[in-house]
């Protein structure tokens, strides 16, 4: 399995077809509202813009820390534009760890399914940047902002 026969729903409850995004970078940060890092969504969106080119950032709420992101979808995306602006595509709320965890984040967690590493998500706004080929290149913690040499100096075209 690669990371582009992972299904997963946006906040809209419309298929993402990762596959779609072959040949450009993801990003993936499991997102909340209501976390100190919270305002890393300000740098999730300059990454965006400044690297559209050749990157995708992909949102992924969760509630599982804190219980810091308790909203529904409608009131994440109203949270996420009216406060952050933000553009990028936000997936439907999940697990990224446990019993229920997603698929998507068993992928980026295990090496069995990456071939790269095991890792396990910490808090809100761990990052785990994909190669354009479809291959994990590595995860950061949150104190790691967005705009960080350590996830820049990968997606220099």
């Amino acid at each position: 399995m690669t990371i582009y026969d992972i299904e997963i729903k946006s906040l809209q409850n419309n298929p993402i077809h990762l596959s779609d995004f072959k040949g450009k970078h993801l990003l993936f940060v499991n997102v909340a509202s209501k976390c100190g890092f919270t305002p890393q969504y300000n740098e999730l969106e300059k990454l965006n813009n400044t690297h559209s080119n050749n990157l995708v950032v992909i949102g992924v709420p969760c509630n599982q820390f804190g219980k810091q992101e308790p909203g529904n979808s409608d009131e994440i995306e109203e949270f996420c534009k009216v406060n952050y602006g933000v553009s990028f595509l936000i997936t439907e709320k999940i697990d990224v760890k446990g019993k229920e965890q997603h698929p998507l984040y068993k992928w980026l967690t295990s090496r069995e399914l990456n071939n790269k590493k095991s890792s396990s998500v910490k808090w809100n706004f761990q990052k785990y940047l994909v190669s354009p080929e479809g291959k994990l290149i590595d995860y950061y913690y949150s104190i790691t902002t967005p705009m960080s040499s350590k996830i820049t100096k990968h997606l220099k075209s």
